[in-house]
């Protein structure tokens, strides 16, 4: 079967726009264009479609997604790495939807609210295996002694400097900007300074040792490499740590 350029666009909920510019970047491919110009997408191509939505919506620029697509050919194997994230993106989501119903509840029958209840699936703790692993027990009780000793607005404001902080390095990355330029290397202090004010629980975090180390962590952790849009981003930002690891530390 074929389906319209139209078709397509609707039962995607994008639009005729998008999949021509996707097509114009190399990304995806129509199984033929006939003699009105119209495009035509096959199932291969409806395929393609649903790998390129899912990955912008980890966040990926196109050009990342492009080389994603070009690394990864088996089909097969990236589908089930997608069902993977989506499963545990829905049970996070599904966390979230019960803490705030159970909110809602409570504030609604006058109830009493506990920290357990109203912020379950907002934690930190789904990474507790890992960090042990990497880091140690004692490295996962001090921060988790940090973490909550701090009030639910001091949470949300450190959340939101942490976006801020890794924003600008991923913007500095997709940007293109050399890794020795004054934009990337006041992104990578920026993000160092912040490193420190979020970890006084661990005063050797900001080492020069540390810091390279976590540079190649957001090269090697898949998860890590999509937060900076993509693992070519993730290895400017890596460079550009080195470089400022060098002219600092």
């Amino acid at each position: 079967m074929e389906w319209s350029i139209q078709e397509v666009a609707k039962m995607t909920g994008t639009t005729s726009r998008t999949l021509r510019h996707y097509g114009e970047v190399g990304l995806l491919t129509p199984a033929r264009i006939g003699r009105n110009g119209y495009r035509f997408y096959d199932r291969d191509a409806l395929v393609q479609l649903q790998r390129i939505l899912l990955l912008r919506g980890l966040g990926l620029s196109l050009p990342v997604i492009k080389q994603v697509l070009t690394e990864h050919t088996d089909v097969d194997e990236a589908l089930q790495a997608h069902i993977g994230w989506l499963h545990q993106e829905r049970e996070r989501i599904g966390r979230q939807i019960a803490s705030v119903e159970r909110t809602l509840a409570a504030v609604q029958q006058g109830e009493e609210l506990t920290m357990e209840t109203m912020f379950d699936g907002f934690d930190h703790h789904q990474y507790e295996d890992e960090v042990r692993q990497r880091w140690g027990d004692d490295a996962w009780r001090r921060s988790t002694q940090w973490w909550t000793s701090l009030s639910a607005a001091e949470q949300q404001a450190f959340k939101q400097r942490a976006a801020q902080v890794n924003g600008a390095l991923r913007e500095a990355a997709e940007a293109g900007h050399p890794p020795d330029s004054e934009p990337f290397q006041r992104a990578v202090e920026a993000h160092h300074t912040w490193l420190g004010e979020a970890s006084p629980h661990d005063p050797a975090a900001t080492t020069r040792e540390r810091y390279l180390c976590l540079a190649d962590m957001y090269v090697a952790d898949d998860r890590f490499a999509a937060v900076y849009g993509g693992r070519v981003c993730a290895e400017r930002i890596r460079e550009a740590v080195g470089v400022w690891v060098e002219r600092n530390l």
